[in-house]
């Protein structure tokens, strides 16, 4: 396995060296039927084109996805490189894990952002997203705190929903698949007044059975059922003002976390007497609103709430004895405010912002365990104030330098049930200089320093931290990247090389027995290289293929007695990526065949407990039986590939990976 990650990636940057120099010269011509189309990425809040981008970003069409069976963030793995998520095992809580970087999920926020429709999401809590109705998923790596704010420390992840453009349109879809998967939905978009008033609707309704048996109740352990509603309202205002409403849903009534004792001597079976659950509910609404002045000024506000009620109670003991259990039931709400005002001075574009937010959050934690029933509860309350800007200069024809800093001040309060009310505030300055260079017409670089921020807090999870604070983790970050077009623009490719500086880095320290809490613990160094190539053969044959490389390690994490410097950082795989080929054909038909693997992962900061590396292979066609019908079936995992996480929770849980899925989905546009 790691010779054949080493072979694709060795491959890769030998083609990009050898190949770059010798066609700097080549004249591009635009007369070729098998050009790469241009995509269009939205970073530093402004649309661009991905190929010139001075960021390392992927951005992928929301309807693919979900014609290949991937149908939420957890299933990105594969897609984008590097991208990765904590083996977790509860729908709707995604940890996700970018450049060797992560955040303990008791932290209440996030390394990377997720953004849907203008709404942030800063907890792994609601960190998902239904693909139904949705255009397109972007990615982008590396710190973008500047612009986004904090827990964008290296990286943000952004959907966005179909535009209401006029378009009328109904589509109706039903699936079924393996362990008697039932998938409907239905989305619409519609013309309520010409050239004034536009709405969409869409739904989904997803059912499958577990397959983890529970032989105290006989049944699966682990059955899913999701809920996903969203709405949309677009008010074209006279005088160049636009309004956009984004509602979102998505419900959960799930049975048990993918878990088992990490003991367990058969795997996939528990003897549960415990009731384990999920119910969570999120909900999420924005606001966008645009305004063009006559002058050339663009002012935008966007409005948003984010409510995930996060209720969940899971047995811990997997015996048919109530010996053992932990138990959820937070609320997690976050009101934001964002005013932006962009504009041009002859060839320089600008960008300044200001940033309001508020969280109320009540926490309810609770534990059994042979000495009885604990509960920890408490409120925290924060609120966060920020003014940003963003400039891009010409220097000459082809140099542009880019820069922007944005100052933040941060105030959280902890008031627990039965303890005395604490707070804390940070106040920051996160920079990005970039320059950008333009070879010639198909091929840039680009030179990057930029520093992120995730968000401080208060420990919650164990009544021995006492509430204890903990400080902003802070990443410092250098980046050279090179971008461009081969082969007549048949071929775009994308090379970005990296360094990283952790400081005050958030980690989970247990320096006695029931003694667990979150500080800043630790430094730590992240390096690594991420390539990525896609390829036209002809018409008919394309070939996309991404590699990411990382070495993220402890310059020094000292947990009592424990000296975990040099080791290397949690849930972060050194290498992932995938290759992919696909065919479309006449008719409607297509194909695709992908390759995805990752090496191994560590559980815990001793590397003691590990998640398999695993390699897997993904299959999907589509076909148009008439213009306005399809199937298309998908089988991933093919080779049933088991990468269990064996150890989580510092050697307590198994988490084990789900199996081979597959599935067939037709779908009516009326």
């Amino acid at each position: 396995m790691k010779r054949r990650l080493l072979f694709l990636t060795t491959l890769i940057a030998s083609a990009l060296t050898l190949t770059i120099p010798s066609v700097f010269a080549e004249e591009s011509t635009a007369d070729e039927v098998t050009l790469l189309p241009e995509l269009t990425v939205t970073a530093n809040k402004k649309e661009q084109i991905l190929s010139i981008v001075p960021v390392h970003a992927s951005v992928y069409d929301a309807e693919q996805l979900q014609d290949e069976g991937v149908d939420g963030l957890s299933k990105l793995e594969g897609k984008f490189a590097g991208l990765s998520f904590q083996p977790f095992g509860q729908s709707g809580v995604n940890s996700p894990v970018l450049r060797g970087l992560t955040a303990n999920f008791n932290a209440l926020s996030s390394s990377t952002l997720l953004i849907v429709d203008g709404v942030p999401t800063l907890t792994a809590q609601g960190f998902e997203s239904t693909f139904v109705d949705v255009d397109r998923i972007e990615i982008l790596r590396g710190p973008q705190s500047t612009v986004y704010g904090r827990n964008a420390e290296v990286g943000v992840i952004s959907i966005f929903s179909k535009d209401l453009d006029g378009e009328d349109k109904t589509r109706l879809g039903l699936g079924v698949g393996s362990r008697n998967k039932k998938i409907v939905q239905a989305a619409t978009s519609q013309t309520l007044i010409e050239d004034t008033l536009y709405a969409s609707l869409s739904g989904e309704f997803v059912e499958q059975d577990g397959f983890i048996d529970n032989i105290t109740t006989g049944e699966k352990a682990d059955d899913k059922e999701h809920q996903n509603f969203s709405a949309g309202l677009r008010w074209l205002a006279p005088e160049n003002t636009d309004f956009e409403l984004r509602y979102r849903r998505q419900g959960y009534d799930d049975g048990a976390m993918l878990w088992n004792s990490a003991r367990a001597s058969e795997r996939a079976t528990v003897a549960s007497g415990t009731d384990s659950y999920n119910a969570s509910v999120g909900q999420t609404i924005s606001v966008n609103a645009t305004h063009n002045t006559l002058s050339g000024l663009l002012f935008n506000s966007v409005t948003a709430y984010n409510d995930f009620k996060d209720d969940v109670q899971q047995d811990t003991d997997f015996s048919a004895a109530e010996a053992l259990y932990i138990g959820r039931d937070h609320r997690l709400r976050t009101l934001s405010q964002e005013f932006r005002l962009e504009g041009n001075i002859g060839d320089s574009e600008w960008l300044v912002g200001a940033y309001l937010e508020g969280q109320d959050h009540d926490l309810t934690t609770t534990s059994k365990n042979y000495f009885g029933l604990a509960a920890l509860k408490a409120e925290q309350t924060s609120r966060s104030y920020a003014l940003f800007t963003n400039w891009s200069v010409p220097l000459r024809s082809d140099i542009r330098f880019i820069t922007g800093i944005r100052a933040s001040h941060d105030e959280v309060k902890i008031a627990p049930t039965n303890s005395d009310a604490k707070s804390e505030m940070w106040t920051a300055l996160t920079p990005q200089l970039t320059l950008q260079y333009s070879i010639n017409i198909d091929h840039m670089m680009y030179a990057t320093y930029a520093e992120g921020m995730r968000a401080g807090g208060f420990n919650t999870v164990s009544a021995a931290a006492n509430y204890s604070s903990y400080d902003p983790e802070k990443n410092q970050s250098v980046e050279l990247g090179w971008k461009g077009k081969l082969l007549n623009k048949q071929l775009n490719y994308s090379l970005a090389v990296y360094h990283m500086d952790m400081k005050k880095m958030q980690v989970m320290a247990m320096p006695g027995v029931g003694v667990i809490y979150l500080t800043n613990a630790a430094k730590a160094t992240s390096e690594g290289v991420e390539a990525s190539v896609a390829y036209n053969f002809n018409e008919n044959w394309s070939m996309e293929t991404s590699v990411a490389w990382n070495k993220t390690r402890f310059d020094e994490f000292v947990d009592g007695s424990n000296d975990y410097s040099g080791n290397q950082n949690l849930f972060a795989p050194e290498m992932n990526g995938h290759l992919t080929f696909r065919y479309d054909g006449v008719n409607g038909f297509s194909a695709a065949a992908s390759f995805v693997a990752s090496r191994s992962v560590y559980l815990d900061a001793a590397n003691t407990y590990e998640q398999k590396g695993y390699e897997v292979v993904n299959l999907s066609t589509n076909y148009a039986i008439t213009e306005k019908t399809k199937i298309s079936a998908y089988v991933n995992n093919v080779n049933n590939r088991e990468y269990d996480a064996v150890g989580y929770q510092n050697g307590y849980v198994t988490v084990y990976s789900p199996p081979r899925e597959y599935g067939v989905k037709f779908t009516l546009d009326l």
